[in-house]
This record gives structure tokens, C-alpha cells and sequence, in this order.
């Protein structure tokens, strides 16, 4: 088992995902992963025979970790500064929270490599046994059964937890006219030039360039925490996004003499990664649909962009 489960070996990949999806934080999931590993280690060997499934009782101790963790998590969401996003998987962090193929696809949300930011943030409006249980059957494919011992429900209360979340979810991305399927969102060489054509009016000061790649209902987030001075409301409308992200841009290079931005993979997919040498300093993760820029999540709080090196 510690071969198995060694740091960036598919088996941590696995728990790391499971994770990352319930608490939507880098640290917080690799404590739990941590928390359970050290708790599989901390059976008998006796205990560890009787386990048939050791991958599967460690996918449930990970996830109970992280349904217990979230109860805190929100409190201290409630008290955090400005707007609260998670934390991004930059470059090869994001090949930590692969999750296998679904088994069947049908009646399910679009949970799976692409860890969109925006698609955690709407998450947020779930419960605890509503994001775990979303998590565990449609993304890693565990059966109701197994998700009881983890909720501590019923498997059909589990089933009617997943369903009411992935109606949540979808209504969220329908009123914001975000199709979860949508081929240009998902990946490709349409999406990257959005991403590229996104950069490159941004560096440039191209206003009139940056509102056509906008939607018009385009939403802006912004989270810099206590550290950095971010919008602390979310800024709508193309044109308003627009001038905004022009004078985000001019802020961080004058405040930051070599700042450096790159077209790098952010959560699963291409995104922008600014940099100061080896030190990250702003993340912006783009939700793109039918060629348009739908949401913009930008990341400048130190905290969580420590330790991101490529």
C-alpha cells in the first residue's frame, strides 16, 4: 500500500480528485488524503486483511474526512474577505484530480477532468451530503450503497441527494447560459484561441478586442483574500469586465516590474498564469462558451498560489 499510494501514483491521483471535488481547495484535500492513508496505516494487519477492497475503503475514509472538513470550511468562508474561489490546479497539479471514465453518463454533470472553477464555485450552493454524494457517483462511479456509509443516510436518501444537486447545478449553468456539454468550453483548438485572443488584448490594452470576446452578461470574480486588493463584488457586463480586467492588468504590472503571463493548463484545461520568476502571482481560470468569455475567475490571493512552480 505505501507504493500504491506514494505521492503522484494513480492511486493518490484518485483520492486526491475525490478531494479536491468536495472541499475545492489544493491543501485541504491533501491533508484528507493524507489523514486517510495515515488512518489505513493505522489498522492492524489483521484489520487490513479483513479490507477486500482497499482502494475503495480508502475512497470512503477520504470522503468522510472531507464531509466533515466542509461543515468548517463554509464557516470560514463566511467570514473570508471579498469573494471566496478555489484554489486552481496549475500545470501538472491538475493531472492529480483525474477521475476515471463514468460508467454510464446518463443523468449526470459534467464533473469530470474539466474541474472548471466556475463549476466548483456553483457547487458551493450545494450541501455537504449533496456535493458528496454528486461527487462520489457521478464523477468516481460509487454505487448508493457505498455512499450511505459515507453521508450516513440511506442509499435512497443518497440518490435523492445526488439528483437534487445535479438539478441545482444544471439550473445554475442553464440561467447562465452555460451548456455543461458544450464542445468549446470543454477543450480544443476553438477554446485555446479564445484563451490566446483573451491574452493578447489584455497585454495589448485592446479594449474594443476584449469586448468582442466577451459575452454580454460576462461575470467577473475576484479573489485576493486579505492580501491583495481585489474587486469584492462580482463585476458584470461586457464592456464594465472589460475595463475592469484592463485596469487589473495595468495594477499588476506596475505593481510587479516582470511580470510575466502564459498560456498554461489551469484546472484541467488552458487558462493564464502570471508570473514573477518562480513565484505565482494571479491565475485567471475562463469559462468559454460559443466563443465567448461567460465568467472569468481570477486568483491573486498569495495563500493559495504558494508553492505553485511549474
Amino acid at each position: 500500500m505505501t507504493a500504491v499510494y506514494a505521492y503522484g501514483s494513480s492511486g493518490y491521483r484518485r483520492l486526491f480528485g475525490v478531494a479536491y471535488r468536495i472541499l475545492g481547495s489544493v491543501h485541504d484535500a491533501q491533508d484528507a488524503v493524507q489523514e486517510g492513508i495515515a488512518r489505513w496505516f493505522a489498522l492492524t494487519e489483521e484489520q487490513r486483511e479483513r479490507v477486500r477492497e482497499p482502494d475503495a475503503w480508502l475512497t470512503r475514509v477520504v470522503a468522510r474526512i472531507c464531509l466533515d472538513e466542509l461543515g468548517s470550511a463554509r464557516a470560514r468562508r463566511e467570514h473570508y474577505t471579498g469573494i471566496w474561489l478555489p484554489e486552481p490546479l496549475i500545470g501538472e497539479l491538475a493531472a492529480s484530480a483525474g477521475a476515471p471514465e463514468r460508467r454510464d453518463p446518463a443523468d449526470s454533470v459534467t464533473l469530470d477532468e474539466r474541474i472548471s472553477i466556475a463549476l466548483l464555485v456553483a457547487m458551493e450552493a450545494l450541501t455537504p451530503g449533496e456535493r458528496v454524494s454528486l461527487v462520489l457517483h457521478d464523477v468516481f462511479g460509487l454505487s448508493f450503497d457505498e455512499i450511505a456509509e459515507v453521508v450516513g443516510r440511506s442509499a435512497a436518501s443518497c440518490r435523492q441527494l445526488a439528483s437534487t444537486a445535479r438539478r441545482k447545478v444544471q439550473a445554475r449553468r442553464k440561467a447562465q447560459q452555460v451548456d455543461p456539454m458544450d464542445a468549446t468550453d470543454a477543450a480544443g483548438t476553438a477554446r485555446d484561441d479564445v484563451v490566446a485572443a483573451f491574452l493578447n488584448a489584455c497585454v495589448g490594452g485592446d479594449l474594443t478586442s476584449l469586448v468582442r470576446l466577451l459575452d454580454p452578461g460576462v461575470v467577473s470574480r475576484a479573489d485576493g483574500g486579505d492580501h491583495v486588493r481585489a474587486a469584492r463584488k462580482e463585476v458584470v457586463g461586457a464592456e464594465t469586465v472589460a475595463r475592469y480586467l484592463l485596469g487589473v492588468v495595468s495594477t499588476q504590472t506596475r505593481r510587479v516590474t516582470e511580470l510575466v503571463p502564459r498560456i498554461e493548463p489551469v484546472n484541467g484545461r488552458l487558462g493564464i498564469v502570471t508570473r514573477e520568476g518562480d513565484r505565482v502571482v494571479g491565475v485567471f481560470d475562463l469559462e468559454i462558451v460559443g466563443g465567448l468569455i461567460t465568467e472569468i475567475a481570477i486568483l491573486v490571493n498569495p495563500e493559495k498560489l504558494r508553492d505553485r512552480i511549474a
